[in-house]
Formats: C-alpha cells, sequence, structure tokens
C-alpha cells in the first residue's frame, strides 16, 4: 500500500471520501450510503455514474477499494463508462473483485492515449462480466499473484491480458477475446496458469502468445486447455516458455498457423485443427515437443512441421484431406525424431515429407495419397555439406513397396507413390 493509502487507512474512511470529493464534482453527504455498502464479503463500492470522474465513478470506486482493510467489491451499475484518463492501479493486496451487475457493463477507452485499462499491481483481484473495448494499449496488465478473469468480453484492444514475469495463479476462463491484436500474452511461465474455456476471434497477431528470450527449464507449464480459436493471424505462439495444449478447437487460423512452438518444453494434445490455415502445428528448434493424439482436417499445407527438433515424438495423430501430412526437416544426428501410429488419409501431396532428416518412422498408414506415401529428399545449399535423409521404416503401412528415385541426385529418395 503507498503512503497516501497508509495516511487514509489511518484518518479513516469518511476523511478518504471527502478528499476525494475535491477532485470531482460537490455532491450531497446523502450519497455516500448509495455508493459504499459494507457487505458480509467485506466493502462493495457501487459504479452508478459513466463518467470519466467525479461522485460514484470507477475511478472514485477504486481509489475507495485502495484504502480498504479488507476484501472489497466494485460493482458496476451503470450500462457504459467512457474513459477519458488512465485509471488508478488495482493495490488492495486483501482482494478486490470488479463485477457488472448486470452482466455486460461495457468500458470504452478508446479516448485513452496509453496505459491499460486496469493495471493490477495488488494480489487476489477478479474481473467478471465486464466489455472492455478500444484499448490503445492491455486491457488489463497483470503484475501480481493470483488472479481470475472471467465472463467478459475484450474486444479491438492491443493486448487482452498482458500477463508480466512476476505474475503467477493466474486463472482465464470463460471469456471473448475479439479483434484484438493479441488476446492474451505471456511474458515468462507463470505458476498454475490456465486459459480456459475461451475463444479468440480475428487476433491480428496471435490468440495467444506465449514467449520469452531464453528456456527457463523447470518452470510450471502454462496450460491451455478447450478453448476455441477461429480466424487469427496464429492461434497459439509459443517460445521457449513450458506449455500444454490440450483438447483446443482450431478453426481456420493463418496464414501461420494453429500452433507455432519454437523452443522446448512444448506439448500438444487432444486438439482439433481444421479450416483453410496454411499449417496445423508448426515447431521449430523444439527438443523433445510431444504432439499426440489431435485431429487435422482440411489444411491447406502441412498437418505438421517439425524442424529441428531434436526427440521430437509425433504419435497417434490423424491427417485428413489435408496439403500434406507430415514433414521432418534437418534433424539433429544421434537424436531423432519420432513419428508413430499416425494415420494420414488422402493428402492432396505427400503423406510424409522426410527433407535432410532420419527420424524414426513406425506403424503409420498413409491411404490414398495424390503424390507420395513416403518422399524423401537429402538436403543440399550452395557452399554446404550435403545433409543426408535416412529415415528408419519399422512396420508401417504405406500401401506400396517400391522405390523410386528422382532424377536430381541430390533430390533423394521417394516411397510409394500413391495410386
Amino acid at each position: 500500500m503507498n503512503k497516501g493509502a497508509r495516511i487514509a487507512v489511518a484518518f479513516g474512511l469518511p476523511l478518504l471520501l471527502g478528499l476525494l470529493a475535491v477532485i470531482g464534482r460537490p455532491r450531497h453527504s446523502s450519497e455516500i450510503p448509495k455508493l459504499i455498502v459494507a457487505g458480509p464479503a467485506g466493502l462493495n463500492v457501487n459504479v452508478t455514474s459513466p463518467d470519466d470522474i467525479g461522485p460514484g465513478t470507477l475511478r472514485e470506486a477504486l481509489f475507495v477499494v485502495a484504502a480498504a482493510n479488507g476484501q472489497a467489491n466494485v460493482v458496476i451499475k451503470t450500462p457504459r463508462i467512457v474513459l477519458r484518463t488512465a485509471l488508478p492501479p488495482l493495490l488492495n493486496s486483501h482482494g478486490v473483485r470488479i463485477v457488472s451487475d448486470p452482466p455486460g457493463a461495457e468500458i470504452d477507452a478508446q479516448a485513452l492515449t496509453s496505459g491499460p485499462v486496469f493495471d493490477v499491481t495488488g494480489a487476489n483481484a477478479s474481473l467478471a462480466g465486464l466489455v472492455l473495448r478500444n484499448c490503445p494499449a492491455a486491457a488489463v496488465q497483470l503484475r501480481s499473484a493470483h488472479f481470475h478473469l472471467q465472463s467478459t468480453t475484450v474486444e479491438s484492444c492491443d493486448v487482452g491480458v498482458d500477463v508480466a514475469a512476476n505474475a503467477s495463479d493466474v486463472l482465464i476462463e470463460n471469456n471473448r477475446f475479439a479483434n484484438d491484436r493479441i488476446g492474451v500474452r505471456f511474458a515468462a511461465p507463470s505458476g498454475t496458469a490456465v486459459v480456459t474455456g475461451n475463444s479468440f476471434i480475428g487476433a491480428r497477431g496471435a490468440g495467444l502468445w506465449a514467449v520469452r528470450a531464453a528456456a527457463d527449464a523447470g518452470s510450471p507449464a502454462i496450460n491451455v486447455r478447450q478453448n476455441h480459436f477461429t480466424a487469427n493471424h496464429a492461434g497459439v505462439v509459443a517460445g521457449n516458455i513450458a506449455i500444454v495444449i490440450e483438447r483446443n478447437d482450431f478453426t481456420a487460423n493463418a496464414p501461420d498457423a494453429a500452433v507455432h512452438v519454437v523452443g522446448a518444453g512444448a506439448v500438444i494434445h487432444g486438439n482439433h485443427v481444421s479450416g483453410a490455415a496454411t499449417m496445423g502445428v508448426v515447431a521449430e528448434n523444439a527438443r523433445g515437443v510431444s504432439i499426440d493424439d489431435n485431429d487435422f482436417n482440411q489444411l491447406s499445407a502441412y498437418a505438421i512441421m517439425l524442424r529441428d527438433s531434436p526427440d521430437a515424438l509425433v504419435r497417434g495423430n490423424r491427417v485428413i484431406g489435408c496439403g500434406y501430412g507430415i514433414a521432418f526437416v534437418l534433424g539433429e544426428a544421434g537424436h531423432p525424431g519420432t513419428a508413430t501410429d499416425n494415420t494420414i488419409v488422402e493428402p492432396a501431396y505427400h503423406g510424409i515429407d522426410v527433407i535432410g532428416d532420419s527420424p524414426i518412422l513406425r506403424h503409420n498408414q498413409v491411404l490414398r495419397p495424390h503424390g507420395y506415401a513416403l518422399h524423401v529428399l537429402d538436403f543440399s545449399a550452395a557452399g554446404r555439406q550435403t545433409v543426408r535423409a535416412q529415415p528408419v521404416l519399422e512396420g508401417n503401412n504405406f500401401r506400396a513397396d517400391t522405390l523410386q528415385v528422382a532424377s536430381d541426385p541430390v533430390a533423394g529418395k521417394e516411397l510409394a507413390r500413391g495410386e
């Protein structure tokens, strides 16, 4: 708590309200009971004014709850608030809950020139039932522990929720992020961070972005589950942050990919990926990435592409009607990736591409390919040594057993051309 807030507590709440009245329009003291109520769950402050400054405003309510000695609730009862200047931060570490009653109160931040709508610096904060629009920066800047965002719409903002490196214990559930640049952004692993049941629509950058410059081994994974990603430039972009992406629905996320992973620490499990997206999952330098039990349907390019991703595991995926199935590109000698028990049905081109890599391919099926079931190419570039492609084949069903050698001497081998 800052020095001003401690002084306010010491002299009592009435004095604080008197000081706040100086920056607002004059009001009669009889208005105070309508705005502030000591409820069973702590202090309740009602927001009844749509104005930016003055009595009954959201700004006044945040000043009041910052000085509270216990949990405080801000109840927004006006249907729309237009902000013109930055709000004070959420400071009360005992807990601040901001809720719309009825749900759907809109906070329009278009007039702000910078800064977040809500700057959450105190622990135990939650927001529910709001509509946050037109934010020039973040709708929510999170820099503390124990945060919950629920049943809120964040629309046309630069970033929906910006989670700083010092934040932890984050739950973001059942929200709608639409037409933002980035829906949710993590700057680092956040202990027990869960993103679940949300819709990410039309993000110009990515629905969810979790990227840091260097890997941080041993940190708990961010859990992204049961969300809907639709028509974003990219669904999820993760780099050097441990992340579990499971049971999500990705539809038409292009031109990047449904999931783009760089660096170690990603598990991609049980997702459904469809639409005209260019790629399903792209993994680059992703040591030990696990991609299993996913469904890929009608993608225009690769369902799964791995580039320089040693010890990768691609298992039990189903790829139907995509441009290509799986690609292994330029792996690391001695640490092969493995593709096992995958089913690829009617790819427009090749089922499995191996380019300058030597993965283990075990018990995979490629059915009715329009190109080759398995397409193997050595990699050669001017001034560089040729990288041989030598996949290990065990018990695959490629519907043919012939070997065809391409005319280009470094282009390698093409196995099992489909009918």
